[in-house]
């Protein structure tokens, strides 16, 4: 029997690497979550030089087309900039971490007061070394905490906003028990302990863990303990990573099959539900929670970018609009540290493509989500993405 992990399709193996997911090698740039402010100060009333570092040209077409997105995003974002003037250069890079660290320097030589990128973590940790020297903030696409902190921000959704969503809102619809269901990669075990976390920061209680491999044969070993946890009134909901494609929709069809659905333990997961689209019509997903972003701001969006560029953006290609909405708004508003750890981690955070955002001192993020489920092939929202960061919000 040949594994799921074969099943992959490449738009899928990107999506997942691209996100930075695989533990980085090198060493992370934090200095933790205090420490003096990192960055220069700027004249608001002048154009902020911003360096879009990003992929092109590399023979992967789905690669290439989310290179563009970011692109075609942030050039979107300097044009809503309001009170603002964002220089935006970009610099088309190779997927290496050489390519993104020459890329930066040539920015940096050339004037630039921040960097936006690069999009994999490998790479956003490297230009994040090379950049101490020049005292600036690399503002990276990848949601890989591993690499955050110091002059190192993550604008990608992570695991940690996810969990901790999911699990508030079930604590607080009475659930508090949590099984986890988990793969036994470098992305479902980041996965996992985020999810842990979430339970603890949450006052609920992990009653279990089952782990896997990306194969049917070792998904298929753990469905027993599952249902016997499931329909034995062992745990209020199972919480699983299914970060591969293919494992969410083999993972939830065998519990199917053994009686388990979210009547029985409320079923959850990290990744979205809804996407593929096909995936809406399974048995197993139904009445399932997970997350998604504020999609009205997200339907405006792809339908102006649609409008200009005549193709629709990469799902992850808003990133792009996000983080130069976040330096227009500072800029815009005469703040001087807008492009330094002051001004980036302002409490009150930012309004971009996803929703609301704030960049936190240790270089990850929060982000308001909504928490989503599947009923008869349609998403429902059962609670809607926050507007601000509200008292009581997130971390």
């Amino acid at each position: 029997m040949f594994t799921i992990a074969k099943r992959i399709t490449r738009r899928a193996a990107l999506a997942v690497f691209a996100a930075g997911m695989a533990v980085s090698a090198c060493q992370p740039t934090s200095l933790g979550s205090s420490g003096p402010a990192i960055g220069p100060q700027i004249d608001p009333s002048a154009p902020v030089q911003v360096a879009l570092l990003v992929p092109g040209e590399t023979g992967n077409n789905d690669l290439d087309w989310l290179g563009r997105s970011l692109a075609n995003s942030a050039r979107m974002a300097a044009a809503d900039a309001n009170g603002a003037e964002i220089d935006l250069r970009v610099y088309t890079t190779s997927p290496t971490e050489s390519s993104a660290v020459e890329a930066a320097e040539r920015a940096a030589a050339e004037g630039a007061k921040i960097i936006l990128g690069p999009l994999f973590a490998d790479s956003a940790n490297a230009v994040g070394n090379a950049m101490k020297d020049n005292n600036l903030n690399v503002l990276s696409f990848s949601n890989n905490t591993e690499i955050a902190g110091g002059n190192v921000y993550v604008l990608g959704n992570t695991f940690q906003n996810v969990a901790d969503r999911l699990v508030g809102y079930g604590v607080q619809q009475g659930l508090r028990r949590f099984l986890m269901v988990y793969e036994n990669d470098a992305a479902g075990q980041i996965g996992a302990a985020a999810i842990q976390s979430a339970i603890a920061q949450n006052g609920a209680t992990l009653s279990g863990r089952q782990q896997h491999a990306l194969s049917q044969e070792s998904i298929d070993a753990i469905i027993p303990a599952v249902t016997q946890a499931a329909k034995g009134d062992q745990i209020d909901a199972i919480f699983m990573t299914a970060n591969q494609q293919a494992v969410l929709p083999y993972l939830t069809s065998q519990l199917n099959a053994a009686g388990v659905t979210s009547r029985e333990a409320q079923l959850m997961g990290l990744t979205r539900w809804d996407i593929p689209a096909a995936r809406l019509q399974l048995p197993g997903v139904q009445g399932g929670w997970f997350a998604l972003p504020d999609s009205s701001m997200q339907q405006q969006f792809t339908q102006r970018y649609r409008s200009a560029y005549g193709e629709a953006p990469h799902e992850l290609g808003s990133l792009g609009y996000d983080g130069v909405a976040a330096i227009a708004a500072l800029a815009g508003s005469g703040n001087r540290n807008a492009v330094n750890t002051i001004g980036l981690t302002r409490p009150a955070g930012f309004t971009g493509v996803n929703g609301v955002f704030r960049l936190r001192r240790n270089g990850t993020n929060e982000r308001g989500m909504a928490v989503a489920t599947i009923n008869d092939g349609r998403v429902v929202v059962i609670d809607p993405a926050p507007r601000s960061f509200g008292r009581g919000f997130g971390f």
